[in-house]
């Protein structure tokens, strides 16, 4: 098992050049699912992370009581209403027909209402029968999406109770065995596996990155889904999902460092979005 810190120069090496020539729609095209009556922000912050990753083009589905305030959010949001106040099989159908053939990459799960288990299912499978690259987060972290799932260009985001309701096992204390316990899910179930937490541990089971991030400030509700953007952004960029999961990991984990030192333990996950450019500008590359 290789084990590596998480540096600068590596992730430099994951975010992919742009083309000088390249068109809208060649950098990246995202769709994030997710919302409920009272979780109206998280998909909003994930899409416009995915945005600030500097994907072309961003398709936010929330359930219909949310598709007004999270179009008076930003103009820069393509929303599609999902036609249930959760998601249901009906609903998935309806998504299905409404997306665009050229999807990339997709996130699901932050702050979604789940009517029923087989919807998520479906929506899963369908998606991944198109080849798109996924990110799954929050409610879609359940153990019957994992068989579906193996070596499918799959990233997963849990933090521990998460973690816990997904593989049936909390992860402890130590450092080590946290280490151990990651490595090998991702290993039996051929994904790459993001647990979040005071050091972030990203692994798909032959290779993981551990990233050191030291900012309590970003305790704050909303950090994971901006990070839930952050993957799927890079993974629409980079088939690579372990790749793709290190690199969004550590560019959150930079923007939180510049948002705690800007407001102290005061910041907002707003805060962190304004960041992202910044922290992302030395990554550019033009070819």
């Amino acid at each position: 098992m290789v084990r590596k810190l998480l540096t600068a120069t590596q992730v430099k090496k994951f975010i992919p050049a742009r083309k000088a020539k390249s068109r809208k729609g060649d950098n990246g095209t995202v769709l994030v699912v997710g919302g409920s009556y009272i979780y109206h922000g998280a998909p909003i912050l994930s899409s416009i992370a995915a945005l600030r990753c500097g994907v072309d083009l961003v398709y936010t589905s929330v359930p219909k009581v949310n598709v007004t305030s999270t179009r008076a959010v930003s103009p820069n949001l393509i929303v599609i209403p999902l036609v249930d106040q959760k998601l249901t099989r009906g609903a998935v159908n309806k998504l299905l027909g409404a997306l665009p053939h050229k999807l990339d990459s997709a996130t699901i799960g932050m702050g979604l209402a789940v009517q029923e288990r087989g919807s998520l299912l479906l929506l899963i499978k369908s998606l991944l029968d198109r080849d798109v690259r996924l990110s799954l987060d929050a409610s879609a972290l359940v153990p019957e999406v994992l068989p579906l799932l193996a070596d499918k260009n799959v990233v997963v985001t849990p933090h521990a109770g998460e973690f816990k309701r997904l593989f049936g096992i909390a992860p402890p204390d130590s450092k080590k065995e946290r280490i151990n316990l990651v490595e090998k899910n991702a290993k039996d179930n051929g994904i790459v596996v993001l647990l979040k937490g005071a050091t972030d541990i990203i692994s798909d089971g032959v290779t993981t990155y551990l990233n050191e991030k030291k900012t309590p400030g970003m305790t704050v509700g909303g950090t994971g889904d901006v990070l839930s953007g952050l993957v799927a952004g890079m993974l629409s960029k980079n088939r690579n999902a372990l790749e793709s999961a290190v690199a969004a990991t550590f560019i959150n984990g930079l923007a939180g460092k510049a948002t705690q030192k800007k407001f102290g333990l005061h910041m907002t996950s707003m805060d962190l979005l304004d960041e992202l450019a910044n922290v992302m500008k030395p990554f550019d590359k033009i070819v």
